[in-house]
């Protein structure tokens, strides 16, 4: 039997998805970028470009399934050494991976790493069976956490984020987990600043690039798929305060990498001591902050760190990482 706090979000996501039955499935719009600024100690928002629009949200999805993972270790359903086993779904699974073999197991801790920095797309499996049982059980119960948690315009398909039309969210629902991560889980937060991991004979360099790079960046998550272009959830704290920025949609990680930096500068820049109105320093501040050169083309097909031609038909996951 499934623990009690799971059982409890069953019945939840039941009920969601008997309302959801109801309306209509939000779709995504050809349009990929959107972006948004959170100030954390006010809540505050300090910037939204097409924050509410529809998104394909792609390896993002992994700070959900990571929240999941968090709850029940905070509660004691499962153990930071647990060995989870590796289904043959699991194993099936494209890269971004690890490459598991169906039958062998991984311990919570190496899956809570292989998520943040290779965003590998089997062990997201492998975390979806042990907390669902299923993945497309997993999901329904992401959708019901994520509406609880007042991500009002977010629906999960799966556990990994691989290209599905009907897995949305938004650049200010992705705002809300990045900051409940933050609240809600600040014992396990920690794992989003590593930037290396080492599975078998391979050592794997986080996709994040701005840690270590961008002072105060400690986290979070990225997330790529050609439909949804490079995407990046980002926290930074600089003299004890902290802010969140969410970039949706970049058709380079470089380009997004760049456009995420500049949006963190800007908000702290927007709290150095200044004559003008805190919120129209703010705009002030903001507006110099363009969007990408052609925010909305075509993402580049990138695969183990390599850029490949547009006739090239390849699986779709995180953004890939050459070994070390």
């Amino acid at each position: 039997m499934a623990p009690p706090s799971i059982l409890n979000l069953i019945k939840t996501a039941l009920a969601a998805g008997a309302i959801m039955a109801l309306g209509t499935t939000p779709s995504a719009t050809a349009e990929k970028y959107a972006s948004i600024v959170v100030d954390l100690e006010t809540d505050e928002v300090l910037h939204a470009r097409h924050a509410d629009s529809a998104r394909y949200p792609a390896s993002l999805t992994k700070a959900m399934t990571l929240y999941m993972l968090f709850d029940a270790m905070k509660s004691g359903e499962v153990k930071l050494y647990e060995r989870l086993p590796v289904s043959r779904a699991a194993a099936k699974q494209p890269p971004s991976s690890l490459r598991l073999r169906a039958g062998n197991t991984i311990t919570t801790k190496d899956a809570i790493n292989a998520l943040i920095t290779k965003s590998a797309n089997d062990v997201a499996v492998v975390v979806a069976a042990r907390l669902g049982g299923t993945e497309e059980r997993f999901a329904t119960l992401m959708t019901a956490k994520a509406k609880a948690m007042g991500m009002e315009n977010t629906v999960f398909k799966n556990a990994s984020g691989l290209p599905n039309t009907q897995q949305l969210s938004t650049a200010r629902d992705m705002s809300i987990l990045a900051m409940r991560l933050l609240d809600d889980h600040a014992d396990y937060y920690g794992y989003f600043a590593n930037t290396k991991f080492s599975w078998g004979r391979a050592t794997y360099k986080n996709h994040n690039k701005l840690i270590g790079r961008v002072v105060g960046v400690d986290g979070i998550k990225t997330g790529y798929t050609r439909a949804s272009g490079f995407n990046l959830m980002a926290s930074a704290k600089r003299r004890g305060r902290r802010v969140v920025a969410i970039m949706f949609g970049g058709s380079t990680a470089r380009s997004r990498d760049q456009h995420v930096t500049d949006l963190i500068e800007a908000a702290y820049k927007s709290f150095e001591p200044s004559d003008v109105a805190p919120g129209l320093r703010t705009r002030i501040t903001f507006s110099d902050i363009q969007p990408p050169i052609d925010p909305d083309g075509a993402a580049m097909p990138v695969l183990n760190g390599k850029i490949f031609g547009a006739n090239t038909v390849i699986a779709e996951g995180d953004e890939g990482s050459k070994s070390d």
